[in-house]
């Protein structure tokens, strides 16, 4: 994935998650950090990286 520095463990476990293929796993990790972005209880970095992470992993590459 290019040029993002992940920081946070959601975003590591989306991106596990995506690459085998586990839409259940990948649909949870967004819905609780959409939940928490909206509640104010992050700065918005988890969601970004998210983002991004949704537009460089191919679901199911590395099943």
């Amino acid at each position: 994935m290019p040029d993002l520095e992940i920081t946070h463990q959601s975003v590591h476990d989306y991106i596990a998650a995506k690459k085998r293929g586990d839409r259940a796993t990948t649909d949870r990790i967004i819905r609780e950090a959409s939940a928490r972005f909206a509640r104010r209880d992050t700065d918005g970095s988890e969601t970004a990286e998210l983002g991004h992470a949704s537009m460089h992993v191919t679901f199911g590459e590395g099943a």
